[in-house]
């Protein structure tokens, strides 16, 4: 019988930072930026709309010019959310905005770990960087 390997922190890690750089397409139901507010006790998530170009590029829907990647935007987003829990935010983007603000498998899955990631940032008193 051979004897069970243990992960380690970083070879956990070495998995997650190989898999978030891989190709995923973009939503074309938006993006959410997500940070903590501590002094409430919540996860936030900010959500913006886009359009997707011919090239799979996001455009500013008013504009249809390529958001630019290096320059910090001014936009209002189209909705908040907040939650105390990874779990409670999750399921008031997935289950009870109307409309629905993502469209992708992929990118519900991709913000459920970050929820989970700020959760524990929350927790902890550790920084949240959203990846």
């Amino acid at each position: 019988m051979t004897e069970a390997i243990k992960p380690t922190f970083a070879s956990l890690k070495a998995i997650d930072d190989q898999l978030s750089q891989r190709f995923i397409h973009l939503d074309p139901e938006g993006y959410f930026i997500l940070y903590l507010d501590r002094n409430a006790g919540l996860i936030c998530a900010e959500h913006y709309t886009n359009q997707i170009n011919e090239q799979g590029l996001a455009v500013d829907p008013e504009t249809g010019k390529p958001f630019p990647c290096n320059v910090n935007l001014k936009r209002t987003p189209t909705a908040i959310y907040r939650g105390r829990t990874a779990k409670e935010i999750g399921i008031q983007i997935t289950e009870i905005a109307q409309p629905y603000a993502l469209s992708r498998f992929d990118h519900a899955l991709y913000l459920g770990r970050e929820f989970v990631r700020a959760e524990i940032a929350l927790l902890t008193g550790a920084e949240y960087v959203q990846d």
